[in-house]
């Protein structure tokens, strides 16, 4: 299992722990309210899965074969569209403490590029990524090793949850989210982002430092095509 450190955007991923003397996977679903602060800490669990596992195809065979492979449902609680449902999980990474041997390998940030929400994708489909060949590469121009912090508001984000313990957008959602850029925005000297309330981005728009953009109530917020915005809060089109 590929690990990773884990840093504060990822406080709910599961982690490797030693369990009756097998390597197990810790998800936070399987901790009691009591403990999960303790579970997010970052000092105590210091890396979590990446969800990129490798697994010798004789093993599985083997396994099967015996029906081995016991998976655990996880009950995971959730509320979808107002309405509170329970999940039924099974993560594929718990599967490793049936294998003898199994060990986790701690990686670099940068075999781990999940997109889970709007704001993932934004991030992918920025110029901070190049897709070439099946291979996604960091823009070189990008001095600062971390990731800019995005966070997109309701408008922008929703998350279908699936089977198999992961987590997929929904192609309509992502349509809603694609109609309100003309063009993805320049983050290469972006820190963070923070977008709220009706805004939609014009074509070519830069974005450096801290930008928060927080439309008013039932305010349609246009950025204006060719846009730069570095350390601003835009609340209305005075601001821009």
């Amino acid at each position: 299992m590929e690990v990773t450190p884990k840093t504060l955007a990822d406080v709910k991923g599961g982690t490797l722990i030693s369990y009756e003397g097998k390597v197990q996977l810790l998800e936070i679903a399987q901790v009691p309210d009591q403990h999960v602060n303790e579970f997010k800490s970052i000092e105590k669990f210091k890396i979590f899965n990446t969800n990129n596992l490798w697994a010798n195809l004789n093993a599985i065979k083997r396994l099967v074969e015996a029906d081995a492979l016991k998976m655990e449902i996880i009950p995971n609680p959730k509320e979808v569209d107002g309405v509170k449902v329970l999940q039924l999980e099974t993560a594929a990474g718990a599967a490793i403490r049936f294998f003898d041997h199994a060990i986790g390998i701690n990686v670099p940030r940068s075999r781990f590029l999940p997109v889970k929400a709007t704001s993932d994708l934004l991030l992918v489909q920025s110029d901070l990524y190049t897709l070439a060949d099946g291979f996604i590469t960091r823009n070189p121009a990008r001095k600062n090793p971390a990731n800019p912090s995005i966070e997109l508001g309701p408008e922008f984000k929703k998350v279908k949850i699936c089977f198999s313990h992961a987590v997929l957008l929904d192609v309509s959602q992502v349509a809603n989210f694609l109609s309100r850029f003309k063009s993805i925005p320049s983050i290469i000297e972006l820190d963070s982002l923070k977008v709220t309330g009706d805004v939609w981005f014009g074509a070519n728009i830069t974005l450096k430092g801290k930008v928060t953009i927080a439309a008013k109530p039932g305010v349609k917020l246009e950025i204006p095509d060719r846009a730069v915005l570095e350390n601003k809060e835009i609340n209305g089109p005075e601001d821009l």
